[in-house]
């Protein structure tokens, strides 16, 4: 990808950022100027969405690669996030946020999580849906790591759905590493490479949602072999 393509795109990401509207359309025009394709499925034949139609909200649980995964999921529907405390430094991102009910948690202070389950819990039972990774981190590509089992405690508490969604990257219909936010790598860096990538693609398939019932370590288990493409243990 030659300098000035790259270029173009930062300026056409800039202008997608400064425009208004709803969230999803932002996020739309955000992937657009990046260059990046959207490609949602569904499992089973079932709808593409993320939250259960009903009174309470939806937990949306997924597997983590890249900074670019929040853009994708928000480009398929306005939901919140729980993300790591360092996110509300971030430019345009923490506002945004903000705007849209993200909990914020300090991933390093044990203490603080009972509040996050909390804040997470109300979110859900006033019908608001919310995006957790478990793994609490990102990785280069599956397995990743195992499902932390907090949030999934909100989701048994508020007798919201677990809906589970698998995200990868591909580039000419090939496996791709190259939005992969890990390690000591730098936003910035990591901008870099999705600004000068040819034809990546941000695939999003959509899992049929899982019940709020019996534990959260079975939930937890359930979740992470639908997002891996197990068919989930039901005992």
């Amino acid at each position: 990808m030659s300098p000035g393509t790259a270029a173009r795109r930062a300026a056409e990401l800039a202008t997608a950022l400064a425009r208004g509207g709803p969230l999803p359309q932002r996020a739309r025009s955000a992937l657009a100027a990046l260059g990046v394709a959207l490609d949602v499925r569904a499992e089973a034949g079932g709808r593409a969405t993320l939250s259960v139609p009903g009174s309470v909200g939806t937990l949306v649980v997924a597997n983590h690669q890249s900074w670019l995964d929040v853009v994708g999921l928000t480009a398929v529907e306005g939901v919140g996030f729980l993300a790591k405390r360092e996110i509300a430094r971030w430019p345009w991102v923490s506002s945004v946020a903000r705007r849209h009910g993200t909990v914020f948690v300090d991933r390093w202070a044990l203490r603080t999580l009972p509040d996050a389950v909390a804040a997470l819990r109300e979110r859900l039972r006033s019908g608001h849906s919310v995006v957790v990774f478990p793994e609490a981190t990102t990785h280069c590509a599956a397995p990743g790591g195992r499902f932390r089992h907090a949030a999934f405690q909100a989701a048994l508490d508020a007798g919201a759905p677990v809906r589970p969604v698998s995200l990868s990257y591909h580039q000419r219909g090939r496996p791709s590493r190259i939005a992969a936010f890990v390690g000591d790598d730098t936003l910035a860096h990591s901008l870099g490479r999705v600004l000068r990538a040819r034809e990546l693609t941000l695939r999003l398939t959509s899992h049929p949602a899982l019940a709020p019932d019996g534990d959260r370590a079975r939930l937890a288990r359930q979740a992470r072999e639908a997002v891996l493409g197990r068919e989930p243990t039901r005992a």
